[in-house]
Formats: C-alpha cells, structure tokens, sequence
C-alpha cells in the first residue's frame, strides 16, 4: 500500500509560480512511477507530468517548458514546479503512483494510488 499527501497550491496571479509537493509512504517509493494528474469540474482529468523510478519525465504539451517534474527518493518525495502559471492551469492536482511503468497512463489505464488533491487557482 501506498499513501501520498499533497500540499502546496493556493492562489497565485497569472506569470507566477508555485511548486506542489508530493510526500509518499508505504512501499518502496524509488521503485514507483510517479506523475501529476489536474482536473476542473466538466472536464476529463489530464496527466499534466509523469515521471519513472529511473527519471525519464513525460509532460503535457500545454505545461511543457513551463512545469518541471522531479524527484527525491532519499526524502520519498515528488515536486512539481509550475512557472509561468495560467488562468487555465487552474484545477485540482492530484499526485499518482503505480508500480507499473508509466506509459500505460498514456493508453488510458489509471494508476493504482491517488492523494487527496490540492487545489490550486490562477487569477488573471
């Protein structure tokens, strides 16, 4: 099993920046893929950045160049710095895990774990 606890949205103005965390219990977080999932009420739920236990890192187009995924397995911790926010960026976020690799994201499976989401608002 595994736990994960989000923190670190809030208001913020349009061009700025905001740096989510994502901390991690349980089994092995080093061996887990882990990525970040955004979602606005009518609207399907994106990936917006994955990352493997070895580092390669995935983005949505709409957040690449302007978020950064990483990692620090010695802390079991996930961040995902947003810069150059936008209205549009405004949703909940959700941190995922999966022991499985991370492309299968991409063919439309879910992750096995979720956190409880943060919010996070961009006003223009």
């Amino acid at each position: 099993q595994v736990q994960l606890v989000e923190s670190g949205g809030g208001l913020v103005q349009a061009g700025g920046s905001l740096r989510l965390s994502c901390a991690a219990s349980g089994r092995t977080f080093s061996s887990a893929a882990m990525g970040w999932y955004r979602q606005t009420p009518g609207k399907e739920r994106e990936l917006v950045a994955a990352i493997s236990s070895g580092g390669s890192t995935i983005y949505a187009t709409s957040v690449k160049g302007r978020f950064s995924i990483s990692r620090d397995n010695a802390e079991n911790t996930m961040y995902l710095q947003m810069n150059s926010l936008k209205p549009e960026d405004s949703a909940v976020y959700y941190c995922a895990a999966d022991f499985r690799q991370y492309h299968i994201w991409l063919q439309g499976y879910d992750p096995n774990y979720w956190g409880q989401g943060t919010q996070v608002t961009v006003s223009s």
